[in-house]
């Protein structure tokens, strides 16, 4: 398949990834010494916080390079999946991380442990500018409107409310030495941290098991298609999946006799592209009523059309 447009947007567009995940993945680490140094479990829960973004930094990342990855005999999509399979294995590190930081926290309310106010009030610092860094860095690509930097730019922004809430328990424990507020704070941040790897592992789930996007309706799809182009009569046999960010489908579809095989086909092809986004997509046109068990796929009760 031929392609006509540019690698020039892609290009800056891993620029950028590239700049924001070097400045989050070394602040993380910075911030993983600060927590250990001041002893600040808050500033080790966001650092599990910027971790979940530098990971989404780096899928990021790798989808753009595996993109220009070309197909192989063997691997006929290429290495888009591994980029879920990499997402997969971060949403259970992160899973497990988030519990650990909630059990270290139960234990500093039952057993206090001390806290370097101002150490932990510089590295929060430090970690907010990093944030705001990476946040320009990622927004500069946003006229570009390409769905992995606004995602990656959207976990950033997420991020900026962990740094500020450490500046404030540092400022607090600074002010009154009330050293509750640390695994307060680290409870609240490790149940954002928990919320974005939970809806990272169902993601993962979902594509490595071949399910369809959750916002995918093929129901919706066959009425549609239906109603747009008059000589179809049934569509049926729909399967949907992702690999990587890019949606696959094939699909059966019962049509009137036409005077033009092929113009018909590009017909159905380029309403799955203009309407759905969905641009490789195999479609088998038929001649009789589909009568099998899947022929109702997706549809809440049997869609007969007549």
């Amino acid at each position: 398949m031929a392609h006509s447009h540019s690698h020039a947007p892609a290009d800056a567009n891993a620029r950028r990834l590239l700049l924001a995940f070097i400045v989050t993945a070394v602040f993380m680490l910075v911030e993983v010494a600060g927590g250990i140094i001041s002893g600040s479990l808050a500033l080790l829960a966001d650092a599990g916080h910027m971790l979940t973004d530098a990971a989404a930094l780096l899928f990021a990342l790798l989808a753009v390079w595996f993109a220009r990855q070309p197909p192989s005999a063997h691997r006929t999509f290429g290495w888009l999946r591994l980029t879920t399979l990499a997402a997969f294995v971060n949403a259970l590190a992160l899973v497990l991380i988030t519990v650990w930081i909630i059990w270290e926290a139960l234990q500093r309310f039952y057993h206090p442990q001390p806290v370097a106010g101002l150490t932990m009030m510089v590295i929060a610092i430090a970690g907010l500018l990093a944030n705001l860094l990476a946040f320009w860095l990622l927004h500069r690509g946003s006229e570009e409107k390409n769905l992995n930097v606004r995602a990656a730019a959207l976990h950033v922004l997420g991020d900026l409310l962990g740094s500020v809430g450490a500046i404030a328990a540092a400022l607090v424990i600074m002010l009154t030495g009330w050293t509750p507020v640390d695994p307060i704070l680290s409870v609240l941040v490790s149940a954002l941290v928990l919320r974005s790897a939970w809806r990272l592992l169902k993601e993962s789930v979902n594509e490595l098991l071949e399910g369809a996007p959750s916002t995918f309706d093929i129901g919706a799809l066959k009425r549609h298609l239906r109603r747009a182009i008059p000589e179809v009569r049934d569509v049926h046999h729909v399967h949907v999946w992702l690999v990587g960010e890019k949606p696959l489908m094939t699909l059966h579809v019962q049509v009137i006799p036409p005077r033009d095989h092929d113009k018909l086909l590009a017909e159905i092809q380029h309403f799955l592209t203009h309407h759905y986004q969905i641009e490789h997509s195999t479609v088998q046109m038929e001649y009789q009523l589909c009568k099998g068990p899947d022929c109702t796929l997706g549809e809440s009760q049997p869609d007969h059309h007549h």
